[in-house]
Formats: C-alpha cells, sequence, structure tokens
C-alpha cells in the first residue's frame, strides 16, 4: 500500500508538470509517448518479441501524427499512413505465414486502436478549446476524465473491501464486487460534481458552462455523465483484465510500482475519455 501511495503522489506531481506545459507541443509529445508505452504492453503481453519488431514500430509514425493532428501538415498524412500500416500487417502476415498468428495481430491491431482513440480524445479538446479562447476549460476536462476514471476505482477499492460480498465478474477479475462497483458509481459522481464547482468558481467560467442555458442543472449532467463514467470505466478495467487473464499476465508493465504499467493504470480511462469528450462539446459548447 505504502509504495502504491508513494507512486501515487509522485504520478500527480509528473501530471501536474505536464499539464503546465499544455497549450505547447510538448503535452502532445508525452501523450503520444504514454500512447506508445501502452500499445507496447499490449504488443509484449500477446507475446510478440524482438523478431516481430515491425508489428510495433509501424504504430510509432501513425500515433506520433495523430497525437500532432493539430497541426495541418500532420493531419494531411494521418489517411495515408493509416493505409500504410493496415497493408504492411497484412503482407507481413503473409510473409511469415505460419509463424505469426492472425488472431494476435489482430488483437494488437484491434486494442492499439482503442488506445489511439482513448488518448487522441484529450488532444481533440486541446484542439477544440484553445486557451486564448476558451481559457484552461480543456484542462478542466481532462481532469475530469482522469478524476472519473481515478476517483471512481479508489472509491470501488475501498468500497469493495469494506463492504464487498457479491462478485462482480469472478471469471474475469475475481477481486471486484457488486458493492465495490456501486461505491465506485457514487464516488465517480461525487468528485465530478466537486471538480466541476471548484473550477467553475476558481476559474470564474461558470457562464462560459452555461453558455446553452442550462444553469445550475449542468451539475445534473455532470453527475449523470459521471454515473455512465463509472460503468465504462469497470467495463475498460474488465476489457483488459479479459486480455491480461488471456495472456497469462498478472500486470501489463512495471513501469508504476505498486501499479503495474501504463495501461493497468489507463484501463478505465479507456472508454471514459471519448465518451466524455464527446458529450462536453455537445452539452456545453455546441
Amino acid at each position: 500500500m505504502k509504495t502504491r501511495i508513494l507512486t501515487s503522489i509522485v504520478g500527480i506531481g509528473i501530471l501536474i508538470l505536464v499539464l503546465c506545459m499544455f497549450d505547447t507541443v510538448v503535452f502532445n509529445l508525452v501523450i503520444s509517448a504514454i500512447a506508445l508505452l501502452a500499445i507496447h504492453e499490449v504488443y509484449v503481453a500477446l507475446g510478440f518479441g524482438k523478431k516481430e519488431w515491425p508489428l510495433y514500430a509501424v504504430w510509432v509514425p501513425l500515433t506520433l501524427l495523430v497525437m500532432l493532428s493539430t497541426q495541418p501538415s500532420a493531419r494531411r498524412l494521418i489517411l495515408p499512413v493509416a493505409y500504410v500500416l493496415v497493408a504492411f500487417v497484412c503482407i507481413y502476415l503473409v510473409i511469415c505465414n505460419g509463424t505469426i498468428s492472425f488472431q494476435k495481430a489482430a488483437g494488437l491491431v484491434m486494442f492499439s486502436g482503442v488506445i489511439l482513440f482513448c488518448f487522441y480524445s484529450l488532444i481533440y479538446l486541446k484542439e477544440l478549446l484553445p486557451v486564448e479562447t476558451y481559457h484552461y476549460d480543456a484542462v478542466f476536462f481532462i481532469l475530469l476524465i482522469l478524476c472519473f476514471a481515478w476517483g471512481g476505482d479508489t472509491c470501488a477499492y475501498f468500497t469493495g473491501r469494506a463492504f464487498g460480498k457479491h462478485k462482480l465478474c469472478p471469471v474475469v477479475s475475481p477481486h471486484k464486487t457488486v458493492e465495490g462497483a456501486i461505491g465506485g458509481v457514487v464516488g465517480t459522481m461525487l468528485f465530478g460534481v466537486l471538480a466541476t464547482v471548484i473550477y467553475s468558481f476558481a476559474a470564474d467560467r461558470m457562464v462560459a458552462f452555461t453558455r446553452s442555458n442550462i444553469g445550475i442543472s449542468m451539475y445534473v449532467v455532470i453527475a449523470l455523465l459521471g454515473v455512465v463514467a463509472a460503468v465504462l470505466g469497470i467495463y475498460g478495467d474488465l476489457f483488459a483484465s479479459v486480455v491480461k487473464r488471456q495472456c497469462g499476465i498478472k500486470d501489463y508493465g512495471t513501469i508504476f510500482p505498486g501499479h503495474g504499467g501504463v495501461m493497468d493504470r489507463f484501463d478505465s480511462v479507456m472508454f471514459i475519455a471519448p465518451f466524455v469528450t464527446m458529450v462536453i462539446t455537445v452539452v456545453f459548447y455546441h
């Protein structure tokens, strides 16, 4: 537990440092690095090694282009590079017939696509809500996404330990309980509303948030968003656990002592980030 807490404190410090560089290309590059680390963890989990390095290497240029797509020159290259990636994987499987598993290669492509979709959501918020126009609304919503994911995880963990009796999905994740899931949903709602209240007043952005004339019901929207986000976070966690179980591993990596790898920390973010990004852009900024 001490290791987990210490790692969390260090992680929060790094997160603050990265967010301080939000309005620079450094932020995009850090997100790119995190996404590539996550893809590499999946690559290793699926049993690929040094001999199959091209299957991972092709994701590097596409990931960089996607995360740097705020630049018009990079955006124009995304489609052709994505086409080359898919074509390369198909050709590579033909060349390596009998030595590379199609199922594993397809799993790598699918999982990597989910990872890119997740982390691009953060870049999309930066592009959609530029600082000069919307101040730090995009930073707030990124923190809200992380708050939904990690706050819900934390509440689910402690609620499950204190009151957990009924298994949620014992075959996939034997330690998760129904009681923990309920605690996670409630905790996600509370964390989301609290974070919104703090930002609304601290940044004096209440008028901007309510430009759609939703008034105080904004907090109701955030709470309901938290409920759905909590469910998506649980689903993302279970999905990542299914892959780990089928691959016969306990964690995706060891980069975060006491927590595991990047995917072990961001599994609950995978489906929350795109969903929250889509909803807030429709509700608050249409």
